[in-house]
């Protein structure tokens, strides 16, 4: 950690260190080993014992009863959704997945790879046809559009707080002749659902991580669900500390660009607040299979650069003089969350952060 006393220094030579940054002149091996330098000091040594790290988890869940369902979604929405969609068509696979991928074997593509998690979804939330599926935070469509294909008796209904994503998957569930699946464009801190008490399954794949007050978002899903219906959620987490993604310092760079009013949960965060529903099964996805995600689509952002074809989206979207700069913030990003999915604690890599499942039931 950081004194007081070498801040102000720490402070100047961040700032001189970024714009170097920024003009694309550090090789990524020093820009890792930067990542990681903030991960051991910023986010695992805050605390000196056990005692201390659970009176934090404890002080965090009542804090969050007090904040609204979400905070700072407006400037959140446009960091990710300020490049247009042809951005993530040239660095995602070909289903659109913006989350953690499964590489149930080490050479699998990332075509593969979404394939295999979107199976994994379907197997561990029990889909079947003639089911009423709400899906929360639906991103481009991945999972929306593989159930509404692979269950076309099922009725899908799916929730993204933005028109471009709403128009892509419109556009897209229509070239499929699919007519199972209905967008809505809604803000979820005020969202409600318009078949509440009707759904037999609620899914939801990283869009947790945006929302604070889970006391209430729970009530809703709970006021949602069948009785016997099962909620899916599937998040990020730290193994055992939650925080929240705040500017609070120079090299805050992650909270002030890429995920302003954001969370990390801890692994058993949920657990606090799933008032009305029975926790059925959890399971763990190890840091690995994300950070493998994250380096391919670092490598898909620097291939379709190179041929000019990301270049010329960037420059569109944040004018020439800032394109050079938002291609490494863009690389940046996919770096960091690498390493941290990647860190090694001692105990093998990836079991810092990583991914949990959760399979809640109504009763």
């Amino acid at each position: 950690m950081i004194t007081a006393m070498l801040k102000p220094a720490y402070d100047a030579f961040y700032r001189s260190f970024l714009q170097l940054v920024e003009r694309n002149l550090v090789p990524d091996f020093l820009l890792r080993r930067g990542i990681r330098f903030l991960l051991r000091t910023k986010c695992l040594f805050h605390f000196k014992n056990t005692e201390d790290r659970l009176k934090h988890e404890m002080e965090f869940v009542e804090d969050l009863r007090l904040r609204p369902v979400a905070e700072q979604t407006k400037a959140a929405n446009e960091q990710h959704y300020e490049v247009p969609t042809e951005f993530y068509l040239e660095c995602l696979g070909k289903h659109l997945k913006y989350s953690c991928c499964l590489y149930s074997k080490p050479w699998m593509t990332l075509d593969e790879a979404e394939r295999e998690m979107l199976q994994c979804y379907g197997r561990r939330m029990k889909i079947m046809n003639r089911q009423n599926i709400l899906e929360l935070g639906c991103g481009w469509g991945s999972l929306s559009l593989w159930m509404a294909q692979m269950y076309p008796l099922s009725k899908i209904t799916s929730v993204s707080n933005s028109t471009t994503q709403k128009e892509f998957i419109d556009a897209r569930a229509k070239e499929l002749g699919l007519t199972n699946l209905t967008i809505i464009t809604a803000d979820m801190v005020t969202f409600e659902a318009p078949e509440a008490g009707n759904y037999d399954r609620i899914v939801s794949i990283e869009m947790f991580e945006h929302m604070k007050n889970y006391d209430k978002l729970f009530e809703r899903c709970t006021r949602w669900l069948k009785s016997g219906g099962l909620m899916f959620i599937h998040i990020f987490v730290h193994k055992d500390t939650p925080y929240h993604f705040e500017e609070e310092s120079e090299d805050d760079w992650m909270s002030k660009y890429f995920f302003t009013g954001g969370t990390m949960p801890s692994d058993r965060l949920f657990c606090f607040f799933a008032k009305g529903l029975h926790l059925k099964q959890q399971w763990r996805v190890n840091g690995n299979h994300y950070y493998k995600t994250c380096e391919h689509w670092l490598q898909n952002l620097d291939r379709s650069y190179r041929k000019g074809k990301a270049k010329a989206i960037l420059e569109k979207t944040y004018g020439k003089e800032q394109s050079v700069k938002w291609y490494v913030y863009w690389r940046l990003f996919f770096l960091s969350c690498a390493e941290m999915f990647n860190y090694d604690n001692g105990e093998g890599k990836g079991n810092e952060w990583y991914i949990s499942h959760y399979l809640f039931e109504k009763p």
